[in-house]
Parts: structure tokens; C-alpha cells; sequence
């Protein structure tokens, strides 16, 4: 996340990486890496060195009807920094099936 609006804290300080911002970078830098645009957000969790880990959803293979397309399951960690340190797909499956 090269955006230096982190840096404008009154005290000099980075402010602190909140959720919103984290879901931001965690999507962006995925976005870039993959080629893919994200469909949703499913979960996000604030991780012990300051960083989170965010469950991202992708259209990995769009199909008629739309009911049909396989859509992925990813987790996203980004670092207290806002950088991409790590991700994994964890699952895959029907945009028309549901977790029972």
C-alpha cells in the first residue's frame, strides 16, 4: 500500500491500520497479484502482530447460468503496514450452493 495517508496522524505518528483500511489494501494488492477483481469480502480478523487476516470470495470460472460459476474462498493476511504478506485458497464452489 504505497498511499501515505497512514502518515497524517496529528502526532507524527502512522495511525494504526484499521479494518477498513486493511480490507482496502488486502483487496488491491490481491486484485493485482491474481487478475482478478474480488466479489466480496466474507471475514476479516485482526491477527497478534497488528495485522489482519481477510477471507476474500473470487469468481474463478463465470458460467451460464450464473447459479453455476465456481467462486473461491481466499485468505488475504496483510501485515500492520498495510502489505501483502501471505494468501491461500482454502475453497471452492457453486455460487448456487449454501453452507449448511
Amino acid at each position: 500500500m504505497a498511499d501515505d495517508s497512514n502518515d497524517g496522524s496529528p502526532s507524527g505518528k502512522p495511525e494504526k491500520l484499521t479494518a477498513v483500511l486493511a480490507i482496502r489494501a488486502a483487496t488491491e494488492q490481491f486484485s493485482a497479484l491474481i487478475g482478478r477483481t474480488p466479489e466480496a469480502v466474507s471475514g476479516i480478523r485482526a491477527v497478534p502482530d497488528g495485522g489482519w487476516s481477510v477471507l476474500v470470495d473470487v469468481v474463478e470460472l463465470e458460467r451460464i447460468p450464473a447459479t453455476t460459476s465456481i467462486i473461491a474462498t481466499y485468505r488475504v493476511d496483510v501485515d500492520a503496514a498495510g502489505e501483502l504478506c501471505g494468501c491461500e485458497r482454502l475453497r471452492r464452489y457453486t455460487r448456487g450452493t449454501t453452507d449448511m
